[in-house]
């Protein structure tokens, strides 16, 4: 919170990023429902979502109720592109820019306002840059909390600001409905209602004792401060860069191992090429998994040398799925995320002394050996294209793992 009680965090979320950038690319699907995704949806246009389309849909749902959808598969490369222009207007007006996701991030504007005025002034100047420079509609929020920034972006959608003014911090928040809570999803939703708790007020007048019956403690204290809008983070500066990752939504309600190996395989390919691509190596992995009630979760493992390896990400991957179908055995998956933190250059990377024999990490004997499988893999995509070669189960489906693909190179047993 800044010094002088001024809403000097802001909240800058690109609003349907990437169906926007579709749209800027098919100038014809303006106006049309459309949705971007390949099994489920990805971002959909608010004529999609007007017809109760929303993200992580399964493409068949959005469908049905929307039977006009236009459904269209878009190039990674395009939104990185967009969302880095995107990001250099927000660096021209304050350096302490915190990137949430390729969409989104946090602004500390407390040093801002001799150049470019208030908080309410800076977000309308970079809503009308970012407009200008790439066509892209955006929406900033700002408060003395980063909790509160992200709830005002999100009331002013879409393309719409609004800045909450010291002193009517609580008065805004608790005539919310309850949902718009960071954590709240329809099953946390469902019981908080069944306590008569519709509105965030409701939540924040109740015995946190009462929450804890159906939630837990830890996660009703958690809400309860946040209900009284208690967010002691600042923002943190960072780089997009200081991590590489990949995800992929794939609905329904999955524990098939064999399956779930399919979607690691891919997504290990896809950031080892990226890794290698930059130069770079790792030496902490993190898995995201998601719920079929969109509750998210993170598992990491950190290596003892870096790597930029897709088997070592797979072998990695694996383990720590392995370990969250066990911590809860009666859920199921309905999302995995790949990713790879603690960046070095990728070369020269210290060897390991031969004293795990058989240990697939980064350095070792074997890693070297796949390492040059990798490179091989990666000229060829180079040379003709992406969809060249691949692992094997983006050929025989999602039951045909990425080790069965290789002829056993990256099996784990």
């Amino acid at each position: 919170m800044g010094s002088d009680g001024e809403p000097n965090i802001l909240h800058a979320d690109l609003d349907a990023f990437y169906a926007s950038v579709m749209l800027l690319r098919h100038p014809d699907l303006v106006g049309k429902p459309v949705a971007v995704g390949g099994g489920v949806v990805l971002s959909a246009t608010y004529e999609a979502r007007a017809m109760g389309v929303t993200g992580a849909m399964r493409i068949g749902e959005a469908r049905r109720r929307c039977p006009g959808l236009i459904v269209v598969d878009g190039n990674f490369g395009d939104f990185v592109e967009y969302s880095d222009r995107v990001f250099e207007v927000f660096r021209d007006f304050t350096p302490l820019v915190e990137p949430v996701s390729i969409d989104e991030a946090f602004l500390d504007v407390s040093g801002a306002g001799h150049l470019f005025g208030s908080p309410a002034r800076i977000a309308e100047l970079i809503r009308d840059r970012v407009r200008i420079e790439t066509g892209l509609p955006i929406s900033v929020g700002g408060a003395r909390t980063k909790f509160l920034a992200k709830i005002a972006s999100r009331v002013a959608k879409p393309d719409g600001s609004l800045i909450v003014a010291p002193g009517t911090e609580i008065h805004f928040l608790h005539a919310l409905s309850v949902d718009h809570l960071w954590g709240v999803g329809p099953v946390t939703l469902e019981g908080l209602n069944s306590l008569g708790i519709s509105r965030i007020g409701d939540l924040a007048r109740a015995p946190t004792t009462l929450l804890a019956s159906r939630m837990g403690s830890y996660r009703a204290r958690h809400l309860h401060s946040l209900a009284w809008n208690r967010d002691p983070r600042g923002v943190l500066p960072g780089s997009r860069s200081s991590s590489v990752g990949a995800q992929r939504a794939f609905g329904g309600e999955h524990r098939d191992r064999e399956f779930l190996r399919g979607i690691l395989a891919r997504l290990s390919s896809r950031v080892g090429a990226r890794l290698r691509r930059k130069g770079r190596a790792g030496r902490t992995i993190t898995l995201r998994a998601r719920f079929r009630d969109l509750e998210s979760i993170t598992r990491s493992m950190t290596m003892r040398t870096a790597s930029a390896s897709s088997a070592v990400l797979y072998r990695t991957a694996l383990d720590l799925t392995d370990g969250v179908l066990d911590e809860f055995p009666d859920r199921g998956l309905s999302l995995l995320g790949i990713s790879m933190s603690n960046l070095v250059p990728a070369s020269p990377l210290q060897l390991e002394l031969p004293l795990f024999d058989g240990d697939l990490v980064g350095g070792s004997p074997r890693e070297l050996e796949l390492q040059a499988l990798d490179a091989a893999v990666d000229d060829l995509r180079e040379r003709f294209g992406r969809d060249a070669v691949g692992p094997g189960s983006d050929l025989l489906g999602d039951r045909s793992p990425f080790a069965e693909g290789l002829s056993g190179i990256m099996t784990r047993d």
